[in-house]
């Protein structure tokens, strides 16, 4: 089962690394900064020293700071991970942003309650708070950056232009380099969604699971990842490369922000609300409405499918294997 739960983890972090490709690293592809290719290639090692070098608090958060009482058992762990390995592979295929970290939340919450545990709600609700706030926060950053970055004297596109006016061009390589703070962002918030299992089981340490994660989202970005690559930076918003990098900056510090006091918030949200923002700055008509709400939508079947999933599947291997099965002794 130990091993079983390695495979789940190292899978979900797999599926996560191809989901975040366009979170990361979209609007440099899109606004011809970085090529397919050169975009995979820079996310996937920044993605694993991002997972291994600074993802140790949030792991202790995943591992062991949303249930109480005795806590799942490996097999509890596998089918936590399993749901949320699964929809986060069906949001990937159907080229839909969703929220990991919340479907895995979840996800521990039904397992802990199908299970018998006692849920440590206040720190659920310390984090729905943060996931509620992070975007809004994003937008307001957002808004601020892109109008600073337009009393930069050619640094606006020109209103019809085919391509970027003044120094505008040269915002390439501070949009690629800001898309690369971003991977690295994502490797330290996400991969304890997959690995915080195997820190809470003391099946590894910190330093192993971040590395072994991190190895997982670095094969997920360079194999898989195409899909989602594109998929917010153009069907969310029409952007230039100021708002892009407006955009790409906001959302890499309010996550940072976020995992250097232990906790973890979505990628996508922090990113579309920062879009929002950078949108709003030059006019509502650049947010594409419909986009933001089948993305919404997303967000809330989500964790809503992870908690009714996970505790259907933990009754069920209480009621074939006892609650011993499940819920460590």
């Amino acid at each position: 089962m130990t091993v079983l739960l390695v495979v789940v983890a190292v899978g979900f972090a797999y599926s996560m690394g191809a989901h975040y490709t366009g979170a990361c690293m979209g609007m440099p592809h899109a606004l011809g900064a970085v090529s397919e290719r050169g975009a995979l290639l820079l996310m996937a090692p920044l993605a694993l020293f991002g997972a291994a070098l600074a993802s140790h608090g949030v792991e202790r958060t995943v591992g062991g700071g949303l249930l109480g009482g005795r806590g799942l058992t490996v097999a509890g762990m596998v089918v936590v991970i399993a749901v949320a390995l699964g929809l986060t592979s069906l949001f990937t295929w159907r080229r839909l942003p969703t929220s990991t970290i919340q479907i895995l939340v979840f996800s521990v919450v039904g397992a802990g309650e199908a299970a018998g545990l006692p849920v440590r709600w206040a720190h659920v609700a310390t984090l729905a708070v943060l996931w509620v706030l992070a975007p809004f926060v994003a937008a307001g950053l957002g808004y601020l950056f892109t109008r600073l970055f337009d009393r930069v004297a050619g640094v606006r596109l020109v209103p019809g232009a085919s391509g970027p006016a003044g120094v505008a061009r040269a915002l390439g390589p501070g949009l690629v380099a800001v898309g690369a703070l971003a991977s690295f962002t994502m490797g330290a918030n996400d991969v304890a969604n997959a690995t915080g299992s195997l820190v809470g089981t003391h099946v590894l340490g910190p330093l192993g699971a971040g590395t072994l994660g991190g190895l997982g989202l670095a094969a997920g970005v360079l194999t898989w990842g195409r899909p989602l690559l594109s998929r917010i930076a153009f069907d969310v918003v029409e952007v230039d490369r100021p708002m892009a990098t407006a955009a790409q900056l906001v959302q890499a510090l309010v996550v940072l922000v976020a995992v250097a006091n232990g906790y973890f918030t979505s990628m996508n949200q922090a990113l579309v609300g920062a879009m929002a923002g950078a949108g709003l700055a030059r006019g509502r008509e650049t947010v594409r409405g419909s986009t933001l709400a089948g993305i919404v939508r997303g967000w809330l079947v989500g964790p809503g499918a992870g908690v009714v999933l996970a505790y259907a599947l933990t009754r069920l291997a209480v009621a074939l294997g006892g609650a011993h099965s499940v819920a460590a002794p």
